[in-house]
């Protein structure tokens, strides 16, 4: 392990602090300043991305051209385009099941724009998360079925709904599923199951979000019509101007920013800058983002209002935002989920303390903190929001958590996990021994149903099974840095030229930096729990900052003890153009007292 960074061995957040940049990596950053002419920190933030010499102009600048493959290298692919292409040419009628998150709505609207270009009439169905649940489910095929749909087209689930999609079968309605969820061995009768974590996939492309898959399955559909001559006289969907709901749908559903995904992201902030799509520039414009829209942006201010509609409202109302072409009605959809995201933040919070009052209540009674997973369960806990709850348990505890609302003998409960712990493998395995009625997700989240008499079970078998990896992922989880600055080095200019190596987020980490020995000159608590300071530098250069949801954690504690007195801080930085000029913040992750002042 690197030797610890500024000396912080112990931060106030208990964590180490450690050089991102490894010794062989820092040959490899200076062998990219020499080559490329890049500045040292921005030589120094690519190289501890894993790039050299040779392929830093290529991350630095992510094409699609360049990163896309063949959409055939997909299992499955060729059957699904040549039911779709029949579909269109034919024109039958085709009925899209969608999930209720972003991933869901993104996927829906990109398959639908698609199809009604064709000359379809997609319906789409986004089912209540409460009354339905996740995934397709018997009456609602029964009613697509009685409604005239020919085909069902599942996006971001299918992939273990044997039994609903056996209905299916049973009534003559064809499906195809596009999905990228854990896949069993067992597949559900289906006409095509499109799906990089198919076990017979071999694709390697395991990473794309559902709506990177629905892209492939498009662009594959789009060559086939090209191929037949539909398009002759006809105006084509321009597919690149779908990537906006690609990068929305790929940053919010946290899959890796790495090869295809960046690309995706790359190019779809590019199309967002148009405002093209009035859903989109009517949520931006609610949300208060500030300057041209960047992944920060969609992960946590866009994909949580559109998020809000399937956990506590109108599921569909994401997926008729992006559609909608009518800017008044865009408007209209947006502030109807700014609302509902509203109301979300109240509900979750109350589950969040009942929660993190029950995980405290169980490690008071048992040995629950040495558990690999953090599984907490309470009867009325809104379901909707049974996820944020498992994210805050995980942030707090460091390791996977569940939450699970019980309504009776049963539970429906949300999985978070940590780096290099596969939690949707581990429920799918949950699922095929029976401890687990139903269940499914992927590497970072997962879905679960379970009878309430076997939670403890399931915290034990999640505790035989993925215990190492939890020890690993934490032994290994410091808090990496990519450099040190002043104060009087975080510039716009600074910010705009580390930008060039994003989008950034999971699998391309944001650049963490320290502000060594800088003075904590006011600590004043803002908004719901936040904490915003001003720090000094050596040469008086202040630098404004925000802790965000630290105001009563351990690090605003301590901050607000320091005020006054020389503190190492680290966090990530950002443009912030509140009252209209634009100045560098400072968005703090943590912060350590120097072992001398």
């Amino acid at each position: 392990m690197s030797r610890a960074f500024l000396g912080v061995e112990h931060s106030m957040l208990g964590r180490a602090w450690r050089d991102r940049l490894a010794v062989a990596e820092a040959v490899q950053a200076d062998a990219i300043r020499q080559t490329l002419g890049l500045s040292d920190l921005l030589s120094r933030v690519v190289a501890a991305r894993g790039q050299t010499a040779a392929s830093a102009p290529g991350f630095l600048a992510p094409s699609l051209r360049d990163a896309m493959p063949d959409p055939n290298d997909l299992s499955g692919m060729e059957a699904a385009v040549e039911r779709l292409a029949g579909a269109v040419v034919a024109g039958e009628a085709v009925a899209i099941f969608g999930d209720y998150d972003v991933d869901g709505a993104c996927s829906a609207a990109l398959l639908s724009d698609y199809l009604t270009a064709a000359g379809l009439r997609p319906a789409i169905h986004i089912p209540d998360r409460i009354l339905e649940g996740y995934g397709p489910n018997i009456p609602a095929i029964q009613a697509l079925k009685r409604a005239g749909a020919d085909l069902l087209v599942t996006v971001d689930c299918g992939t273990t709904s044997i039994e609903p999609l056996e209905e299916a079968r049973r009534l003559g309605l064809d499906c195809v599923v596009i999905d990228h969820h854990q896949a069993p061995l067992d597949l559900p009768p289906a006409q095509a199951i499109v799906n990089p974590n198919r076990q017979d996939d071999l694709s390697g492309l395991g990473h794309l979000c559902a709506a990177g898959v629905v892209f492939m399955v498009l662009v594959a559909l789009h060559r086939d019509l090209r191929a037949r001559g539909f398009w002759a006289g006809k105006p084509m969907p321009d597919l690149l101007a779908a990537l906006d709901l690609v990068a929305l749908a790929t940053v919010a559903d946290v899959v890796p920013l790495v090869g295809l995904n960046r690309a995706f992201v790359a190019k779809g902030l590019a199309v967002m800058r148009l405002r093209a799509r009035p859903g989109l520039a009517a949520l931006f414009d609610i949300a208060g983002t500030e300057g041209p829209p960047t992944a920060f942006h969609l992960g946590f201010l866009v994909g949580p209002r559109i998020n809000a509609g399937g956990r506590i409202g109108d599921a569909a109302l994401g997926a008729r935002l992006l559609l909608t072409r009518d800017p008044l009605d865009a408007r209209r959809i947006a502030e109807q989920l700014d609302q509902l995201n509203r109301e979300r933040r109240s509900i979750e919070a109350s589950a969040s303390e009942e929660a993190e009052a029950a995980a405290f209540a169980l490690a008071e009674t048992t040995d629950a903190p040495a558990y690999a997973a953090l599984v907490t369960s309470g009867a009325g806990w809104h379901p909707g929001v049974v996820g944020l709850v498992a994210s805050r348990l995980r942030e707090r505890y460091e390791r996977p958590a569940f939450a699970i609302s019980l309504d009776g003998l049963v539970g429906t409960g949300s999985g978070r996990s940590i780096p290099g712990v596969d939690l949707g493998r581990m429920v799918r395995a949950a699922v095929e021994t029976g401890l687990l009625i139903k269940g499914g997700g992927h590497a970072m989240a997962a879905g679960i149903t379970i009878e309430a008499a076997r939670i403890d079970a399931f915290r034990l078998f999640l505790h035989e099974q993925m215990g190492d990896a939890v020890a690993r992922s934490r032994a290994a989880s410091a808090l990496e840095i990519d450099a040190a600055l002043s104060a009087a080095a975080a510039s716009i200019d600074t910010i705009e030229s580390i930008e060039t190596a994003g989008p950034f987020g999971s699998g391309n980490p944001e650049p963490v930096f320290a502000f060594p020995n800088h003075r904590l000159t006011s600590v004043v608590p803002v908004g719901t729990d936040h904490l915003r300071l001003t720090a000094a530098g050596p040469d008086g250069t202040r630098l404004s900052g925000i802790a965000f949801r630290a105001a009563s954690s351990p690090l605003g504690v301590e901050l607000r003890a320091q005020q006054g007195r020389l503190v190492h801080l680290a966090g990530t930085l950002t443009v912030s153009r509140w009252g209209g000029s634009g100045r560098a913040e400072l968005r703090v992750m943590d912060a350590a007292v120097p072992e001398q002042r």
